[in-house]
């Protein structure tokens, strides 16, 4: 009989951990998307500074990804993550001081960089928790967070605005992070200190071959590998799109079909109720097809190939006049993505030991968002110029297709790196 301490399936209870501060994340990076209209009105930001205020954060989380990948490796999970979501939160609260374009980019910077945190430790802590089989699952489920995080956010900022000012969507949304934080610390440990694991769990836990001896790994070490730059490509081509639709999303809502900060509620929780449902099933897909006796290499790229093809339908959303159609147009594409995602980053586990793992989705996710930031100039600048989303989302639909043929090359087969 289990001591009161056990939980059982307590990785789930850690998978809900993460879950949570990714909802947060994203609450907190979505507030400045769904609050642009209303602030370019009041402030009178251009097309290209609301462009480069979005890039100062890009800037920040490429910058941050690169170093709290290496932190999260040095320093452990339990306290990265922490020092992540602490930063973040007090620099999404920071929002409410600024007045200026200025002031936002100063804010947008310090949020990017601690945002970078998430991430990288998320997928440290799903390697350390769940053995490889569940791992495409279990970082499906956390990363549903970013979408039930843009979910909320729709439902929360709108009211918050027109009942106090724009000023309390920022702090009330920063607070939740500190709340998380008392959670985080008295549940999270490793599996093997944890009180709430017991014995057959643990053995579950660690049922994978075990990994030679840790080495460290420099960056330009990693950069050695096909494996490294199969991952950097994945995430240059297709996170820049997801970008995009966070902060430009409402916009193109705004000015394609007329919406407003109180109208603009319903179609963006359709979309991200969508992407919750591709996240979860994008990572249940391949792991369904591992147990069916499929190899890794082929139940990842199965996935991924199906991810691509579901984005194609996109690069017509600009031309639909019915706003339900292009909302499920635009709302299929954004759940395929992170059904891509959840794949994409479980990638990582299956090719690299688990003492490299923060640092290859840093290292990944910092080329992803250079990737991101170069996008964000060229969005700006064609909307400044043009007004037209068309080849922005012909972009946007095509970028997934490319992405896995250049992967398919560098690695037609996934032999995980000896290092």
């Amino acid at each position: 009989m289990q001591s009161d301490n056990k939980i059982p399936g307590f990785r789930w209870t850690v998978c809900g951990l993460i879950f949570a501060a990714t909802t947060i994340n994203y609450m907190d990076r979505q507030v400045l998307g769904l609050l642009a209209p209303t602030l370019e009105k009041s402030l009178g930001w251009s097309e290209l500074e609301y462009a480069r205020i979005v890039m100062a954060f890009q800037a920040a989380y490429a910058l941050g990804l690169l170093g709290f990948g290496r932190i999260i490796d040095r320093i452990g999970t339990r306290h990265g993550y922490a020092l992540s979501i602490f930063a973040w939160s007090l620099a999404a609260m920071a929002h409410a001081l600024a007045r200026g374009v200025l002031g936002f980019g100063v804010a947008r910077f310090a949020l990017g960089l601690g945002e970078a945190g998430n991430f990288p430790a998320a997928v440290k802590a799903v390697t350390e928790w769940f053995p490889r089989r569940e791992r495409a699952l279990a970082t499906g489920l956390f990363n549903s967070g970013s979408n039930v995080g843009a979910i909320l956010a729709p439902l929360v900022v709108p009211w918050l605005t027109l009942q106090y000012g724009w000023q309390w969507a920022f702090i009330v949304l920063g607070a939740t992070g500190f709340v998380w934080l008392i959670f985080w610390y008295a549940l999270y440990a490793l599996p093997h200190d944890s009180k709430h694991v017991s014995a057959e769990e643990l053995q579950h836990i660690q049922s994978d071959p075990p990994e030679p001896a840790q080495q460290k790994i420099s960056w330009a070490a990693l950069l050695c590998y096909p494996q490294t730059w199969a991952f950097v490509v994945g995430m240059s081509l297709s996170a820049p799109i997801w970008w995009f639709y966070l902060y430009w999303l409402p916009k193109f809502l705004h000015k394609q079909h007329g919406l407003d900060l109180a109208t603009m509620g319903p179609p963006l929780v359709v979309i991200y109720t969508m992407t919750t449902v591709g996240s979860i099933a994008g990572g249940w897909l391949s792991g369904s097809l591992i147990k069916r006796g499929w190899s890794v290499n082929a139940s990842r790229k199965t996935a991924l190939l199906i991810c691509a093809l579901a984005v194609l339908p996109v690069v017509f959303a600009s031309q639909v006049s019915n706003l339900w159609l292009a909302t499920f147009i635009i709302g299929l594409a954004a759940s395929a993505h992170q059904g891509w995602a959840a794949n994409l980053f479980t990638l990582v586990s299956d090719l690299f030991p688990k003492h490299a793992v923060g640092s290859v989705v840093g290292l990944g996710g910092m080329f992803g968002s250079l990737s991101a930031l170069a996008f964000s100039q060229a969005v700006g600048l064609n909307l400044q110029s043009s007004g037209s989303y068309t080849v922005l989302f012909i972009m946007a639909g095509s970028a997934y297709l490319l992405a896995l043929i250049i992967m398919q090359l560098l690695i037609p087969k996934m032999k995980p790196v000896e290092v």
